[in-house]
């Protein structure tokens, strides 16, 4: 088929685009710390949930070269809330990476090479930060590549072929003279008109060369594969404070899911629930315990219940440091607590009476 022009979509984006933190306005020239940055938030994430956290990430890390001098700690506590933590940890140590060379690879090749950057990153910053002229397809180019080819394969399936299309949209002359704002034009297109639900074809200045418009299928793809139901894993985690308003916390481990965030002491996450007695085997200390209710938390590929249980003692013992370590309760959300672990801490302090 005959691609749409991108004369057409530049001329609608140059009167539309939106207007977003990190992007440069028209003919400035983009900031490629920003677009990396924005880029890794925005994975699994929406940009109105990015827009407060990107903010508070540049107040405290506003150069490369400050993030990479950064303890990570600090960093997964910037980063406490957005959720996917191993992005936190990629991007510390893309950072110190990128201030060994000199500054960011210009190249898709040597974007890739650094940690946490995968195919669509490498070719966003690429694109828009230093203007070369490949198309990033991310799930909006996806979607709008799906409905101009009218590609009727579900997703996940189909990601290959709608990849190697959607890197062929780029092909005439306007695309290649203006990537950085072709890429964006594509983006700002997928997320207004070209939406998931009910997209505004009447409006859309791809709609004549659209296959899926002209099918009467647009609004029906991307199509997708049924999901499958997430498992549910089970855990109990346990707030212990002492007189003196400290926090008993520790390290999860270097590796694996939420690895080197802050938590609660518990027990592991397995595939069937605990008992109250069980549980209590695993409390870091003998007392009486308070139930303080359960939380759940979704996680991509299962969802987590866990139930809480609380105490206020006297004082800690010496033998405390073997556990963990002791925050003051003021401080413990300052710290790199996941979501799921601040939702266990507030329902702590609420059956205490904190």
């Amino acid at each position: 088929m005959t691609l749409p022009s991108a004369h057409l979509l530049l001329d609608w984006y140059d009167r539309h685009r939106r207007v977003l933190p990190w992007r440069s306005g028209p003919d400035q020239s983009a900031d490629p710390y920003h677009v990396w940055l924005s880029e890794i938030m925005l994975q699994q994430t929406t940009v109105k949930a990015v827009g407060p956290y990107y903010h508070r990430f540049l107040e405290k890390f506003p150069t490369v070269n400050a993030l990479a001098a950064a303890e990570r700690d600090d960093v997964l506590a910037a980063w406490a809330g957005l959720g996917y933590y191993s992005r936190a940890r990629n991007l510390h140590a893309c950072a110190q990476q990128v201030v060994k060379l000199g500054g960011f690879p210009r190249t898709v090749e040597g974007l890739r090479a650094l940690p946490g950057i995968g195919a669509y990153t490498a070719a966003a910053v690429a694109a828009i930060a230093f203007g070369v002229p490949v198309v990033p397809v991310d799930g909006n180019v996806e979607r709008i590549t799906a409905r101009l080819f009218a590609v009727q394969e579900p997703l996940p399936a189909a990601r290959k072929a709608l990849a190697q299309l959607g890197a062929s949209l780029n092909a005439d002359k306007e695309a290649k003279a203006r990537p950085s704002d072709f890429a964006q034009a594509l983006f700002d297109l997928g997320a207004s008109l070209c939406s998931p639900r009910s997209p505004a074809c009447g409006l859309c200045p791809w709609q004549q060369g659209c296959a899926g418009y002209k099918a009467g299928l647009a609004e029906t793809l991307p199509r997708r594969s049924p999901k499958a139901e997430k498992p549910v894993r089970y855990g109990v985690h346990f707030l212990v404070m002492d007189e003196a308003g400290s926090v008993l916390l520790r390290k999860r481990p270097e590796t694996g899911l939420l690895a080197a965030m802050t938590e609660l002491p518990g027990t592991e996450w397995r595939s069937t629930p605990w008992s109250g007695a069980e549980a209590l085997e695993h409390a870091p200390l003998k007392a009486d315990w308070l139930p303080c209710g359960d939380v759940r938390h979704v996680f991509t590929h299962f969802t987590l219940e866990v139930s809480i249980y609380a105490v206020k003692v006297k004082r800690f013992s010496n033998q405390i440091a073997q556990i963990g370590f002791l925050t003051p309760v003021d401080a413990v959300e300052t710290l790199s607590l996941p979501s799921v672990m601040v939702k266990c801490f507030r329902s702590g302090l609420k059956t205490l009476g904190v």
